[in-house]
C-alpha cells in the first residue's frame, strides 16, 4: 500500500508532465502560422497542424494570416488652395510572409497609421479641394500603393484603403450648399427650355406634315375632278357622234316650246334654228309630191 507522500510525489510528477505536454504541443489552424524561435534564434514558421515544440526552450509566436482592417482616426489636412480637410480612412491588410512580420516590426498597426498619416497629408496638398472630393479612388490607390511599398518589407500586403468621410470648414460647406443649388437651378432650367424647344419643334412638325397632307389631298383631288370632268366630256362626245340632225332639231324645238311657254315677252330664235328644220321641210315637200295624182290619173285627163 502506497503511503501518502508517495501519492503526493505521484501526483506532482504527474502535474508536471502534463504541464510540459501543454507548453510542447501547439494546434496550428489553417488561417495561422506560428514563429518558433529557440533560445532566442529564429527557427522559422511551422504550421498548420500539429506542432511540438520543446519545453522552456522553444517559444512560438502566432500569426493570423487573414485580411484584417483598423481605422485611422480623422486627420486634418491642407489643400494645394488652402483649405483644411478632416479626413478618416480604413486600412485593409494581410499578412504574406509570417517570419518578418514578427522580426522587422513591433507594432505593425501604429506604425501603418503612422505612414498613412504622413502618406495622406502629402497626397492631399498636391490636389486642390474640388479634386479631393471627386477623386476619391484616386487618393485611396495612392495611399494603397505608398502603404504598400513600405509594408512590403514586413511581410505585410495593404489590399485597400477606403476613405469614410471628408469633411470641409462650415463656410466651405455652406458654399458648396449654395454652388449645388445654383447648379440644380441652371439644369432645371436648361432642362425646361429643352422641353420647351423639343415641343415647339414637335409642333411646328405637327403642323408641316398636316399642311404637306392637305395640299397632297387638294392635289388629289383636283386630279379626279379633270379626270372625271374629261370622263364626262368624252361620254359628251361619244354620246355627239351617235345624234343625227333630226335628234338635235327635235331638241331645239323642245328649248323653243319651253321658252314660248315662259313669261318671257321676247323669244330669241337661234341662227342654226333654219339649217336644223330645212330637213324637216325637205321631207314634208317629198311627203306632199309623194300624196297629189298625176296627170294621167286626174279625171277629164286626155288618155
Amino acid at each position: 500500500m502506497m503511503s501518502l507522500s508517495n501519492l503526493i510525489a505521484a501526483g506532482l510528477l504527474l502535474a508536471l508532465v502534463t504541464l510540459v505536454l501543454v507548453a510542447a504541443i501547439r494546434i496550428v489552424p489553417e488561417y495561422q502560422r506560428l514563429v518558433v524561435f529557440r533560445l532566442g534564434r529564429l527557427v522559422g514558421e511551422r504550421g498548420p497542424g500539429f506542432v511540438l515544440l520543446i519545453p522552456l526552450v522553444d517559444r512560438g509566436v502566432r500569426v493570423d494570416l487573414r485580411e484584417r482592417f483598423f481605422d485611422v482616426p480623422p486627420q486634418t489636412t491642407i489643400t494645394m488652395d488652402n483649405a483644411h480637410l478632416s479626413i478618416d480612412f480604413l486600412i485593409y491588410r494581410k499578412i504574406v510572409d509570417a517570419v518578418p512580420s514578427v522580426v522587422n516590426v513591433d507594432d505593425f498597426e501604429g506604425a501603418s497609421r503612422g505612414i498613412a498619416t504622413t502618406t495622406l497629408r502629402a497626397v492631399v496638398g498636391s490636389m486642390l479641394l474640388d479634386d479631393v472630393l471627386a477623386k476619391r479612388e484616386e487618393i485611396n490607390e495612392a495611399l494603397r500603393g505608398k502603404l504598400d511599398d513600405v509594408t512590403n518589407r514586413w511581410g505585410i500586403k495593404v489590399t485597400a484603403v477606403e476613405i469614410r468621410e471628408i469633411q470641409p470648414p462650415r463656410d466651405i460647406q455652406e458654399a458648396m450648399s449654395r454652388q449645388m443649388s445654383a447648379e440644380r437651378s441652371r439644369r432645371a432650367m436648361v432642362l425646361e427650355a429643352d422641353g420647351r424647344r423639343e415641343a415647339a419643334v414637335r409642333v411646328a412638325e405637327g403642323q408641316k406634315q398636316a399642311e404637306i397632307l392637305k395640299a397632297e389631298g387638294d392635289r388629289a383631288a383636283a386630279i379626279l375632278r379633270a379626270e372625271g370632268f374629261a370622263l364626262a366630256l368624252d361620254k359628251i362626245h361619244e354620246v355627239a357622234r351617235h345624234v343625227d340632225s333630226r335628234t338635235m332639231s327635235l331638241q331645239y324645238l323642245e328649248a323653243l316650246k319651253a321658252l314660248g311657254s315662259s313669261a318671257a315677252t321676247k323669244v330669241v330664235v337661234p341662227i342654226e334654228l333654219t339649217a336644223l328644220l330645212r330637213p324637216f321641210l325637205e321631207h314634208n315637200a317629198r311627203a306632199v309630191e309623194s300624196g297629189r295624182p298625176s296627170e294621167a290619173e286626174l279625171p277629164g285627163a286626155p288618155h
